[in-house]
């Protein structure tokens, strides 16, 4: 089924449940309303009552945001369905607006004849003139179009929360479960998902615990008693695959693959790294998991984290380094030398809006050149990109897999659209991992010598040799190795042909993925081609399309160097090839540099992932010229 426009419908007949098949609800409220633990809740109960999902959280970058204002709004996006979906979602059918910030950043892209949930009691003069208010928006007629469900929201969780035992400021900390609450309610999401994170959550907390539960069922009371919509909406299951499935995000999909790597190589893993948004949670989700023989460091800054790194490579373990854009740029004279040494290790990217520090917690598509040539010399290296938050498993296995088997680093691009979004994940069978251990070299390679930079005839990979191992001593550092020896050497010719089997080495590699494979219309003049989270937009898009009956086809790429070895006879086997990117056009560049095709971009850089209603109507474009 595609992914389709709708509009809540209003039916005057009191207390009747309505079928929806999908539905798309954005909370927005301060940084400190809570409004990304409510959607996750809401998400969360949604997927444990079986809808397919996805999310896009969204928030500011500073800690303390100024209160009341736009530059301070947080929300949660989250698009749940009875059918496969690919995206959070356009345009909101339904937003709470915590305060007025919340509803004026917001307003602009809720639905025609949308829902708006908003705590009435933060609109006061105070909080209208922050957000940049006139006038109080829901009583100078400007809403009227849209169906408003409004709440004295703070009042309402003092009375439910009274006697708990919280005071003070505590006290309204637990209206975001109120509104959590009332959303439950108009939606038929069940409560028991939620009660019992909370009981586990603030178990040593009991006062907090039964603020929120009275808080949460308050909401859910308010729209009962009060009749606060005359219909309520349920969105069925989903007809999934069979299995058992978990919500998940991009990072911690991408720790659970560095797991499963480290297993799937019966190797211990070592992360090292430095914090840095929005990478850090893959770090968090690591240091909980000591019982996979996974080490944990985490460095004072990024050069130390990914100089650790290489020493925990070079003895013997599976090394991951994880960053974002400026991290990126301060580690690379340290790849350099991993790829010099010709060591195994993988750098993780979670993309970010840059250049510079840049905007830390909006999405973009702009590390790519930077990943393939960023480093000094001719240092060619693999690089791949998940295109789902599940995918970042996946992605993270078939990275180890080949840092290991051509003994090189790789670099694996992901960013916050990933990162932080989520969607169901049918949990595969661990037993059925792929073997990509690579075996230590244990003795001379070469009759009774051991040659550290004999290479397999195969894949041009050098032999992994763990220091301490007795006669397998050698050198290892950033200097130019002399050819089988590895002793150091300045000779014009040998450098030469360093480089060249290097290059060789990392281009071979396009024999060793799947090829590209295209989907939709066969017979299709326009290629749209993606890379990374442009994924689900680019899907969605076709999908729409292709049911009104416009032939057009897409294709994926989660292999960006060296590209699969089929890629340019698909390209043109096209008239045309449209490339949406978060970017000013990175993948166009490479397209056209190395298959000579007019390949046509579609870019922007506007702190916000592409919507599938903007792919759809560029393809159109496209088409109809």
């Amino acid at each position: 089924m595609s992914e389709t426009t709708a509009t809540l419908p209003v039916n005057e007949s009191p207390s009747e449940q309505q079928e929806l098949d999908k539905v798309i609800i954005r909370f927005a409220g301060d940084s400190g309303d809570g409004m990304q633990l409510a959607g996750t809740r809401f998400t969360d109960a949604s997927a444990a009552f079986g809808n397919d999902l996805a999310t896009f959280p969204s928030f500011p970058a500073e800690i303390r945001a100024p209160a009341g204002t736009l530059a301070g709004v947080s929300t949660f996006q989250v698009q749940i369905a009875d059918f496969d979906i690919l995206t959070p979602g356009d345009e909101p059918d339904v937003l709470v607006a915590m305060n007025p910030a919340g509803l004026k950043s917001n307003l602009k892209d809720v639905r025609p004849n949308g829902t708006i949930v908003v705590n009435s009691e933060a609109f006061i003069e105070r909080n209208l003139h922050r957000a940049g208010y006139d006038k109080n928006p829901l009583e100078d007629g400007s809403l009227d179009s849209y169906r408003i469900i409004s709440a004295p929201m703070e009042t309402l969780t003092k009375e439910a929360v009274k006697e708990t035992g919280v005071t003070g400021r505590e006290v309204l900390r637990s209206k975001n479960f109120f509104a959590l609450g009332l959303m439950a309610w108009l939606f038929n999401r069940p409560l028991d998902p939620t009660t019992e994170w909370l009981e586990k959550k603030f178990s040593k907390r009991p006062e907090v615990l039964n603020a929120n539960l009275a808080a949460l069922k308050a909401g859910w009371n308010f729209g009962l008693t009060t009749d606060a919509a005359r219909t309520t909406y349920s969105v069925k299951p989903a007809k999934l695959e069979p299995g058992t499935y978990t919500n998940v995000t991009g990072n911690t999909a991408m720790a659970w693959g560095v797991i499963a790597a480290g297993q799937a190589a019966k190797l211990p893993v070592f992360y090292g790294t430095y914090p840095i948004t929005p990478a850090s949670d893959i770090l968090h989700e690591l240091s909980r998991h000591k019982n996979f023989g996974v080490k944990t460091f985490q460095a004072e800054d990024e050069i130390a984290g990914i100089g650790a790194t290489v020493g925990a490579a070079f003895t013997g373990h599976l090394a991951f380094t994880g960053t974002s854009g400026p991290g990126l740029a301060l580690k690379s004279e340290t790849i350099s030398l991993a790829l010099m040494t010709e060591l195994p290790l993988i750098i993780i990217d979670v993309q970010r809006g840059g250049p510079s520090t840049g905007l830390p917690t909006k999405p973009e598509q702009a590390d790519l050149l930077f990943s393939i040539f960023g480093r000094h010399g001719e240092a060619p290296m693999p690089v791949l990109a998940a295109k789902s938050p599940s995918d970042a498993f996946a992605i993270t296995i078939e990275a180890a897999r080949i840092a290991l088997k051509y003994m090189t680093p790789v670099i694996v691009l992901s960013d916050n659209s990933i990162a932080t979004g989520s969607e169901p994940w049918n949990l595969p069978d661990v037993s059925k991992l792929p073997d990509i251990s690579k075996p230590f070299l244990t003795g001379p390679n070469a009759g009774d010598e051991y040659l550290p930079y004999l290479r397999d005839p195969q894949t041009f990979a050098r032999d992994w040799a763990v220091p301490g191992t007795p006669g397998l001593e050698h050198r290892i550092g950033g200097l130019e190795k002399q050819e089988v020896t590895g002793n150091v050497s300045y000779d014009p010719n040998n450098h030469q042909l360093m480089i060249d089997t290097r290059a060789w080495k990392i281009a071979n590699i396009a024999n060793d993925i799947d090829p590209v494979e295209t989907d939709g219309d066969p017979d299709a003049k326009l290629l749209v081609l993606g890379w990374g989270s442009t994924y689900g937009v680019i899907q969605g898009a076709a999908r729409r399309l292709l049911k009104r009956g416009v032939p057009v086809a897409t294709a994926h790429l989660r292999h960006l160097n060296p590209f699969p070895a089929n890629l340019g006879e698909v390209i043109r086997s096209f008239e045309k090839v449209l490339i949406p990117e978060l970017n000013m056009g990175q993948l166009r560049h490479l397209i056209r540099a190395e298959y000579l095709v007019p390949a046509i971009g579609f870019n922007k850089v506007s702190a916000e992932p592409f919507k599938v209603s903007e792919v759809e109507k560029k393809i159109l474009e496209i088409i109809e010229s």
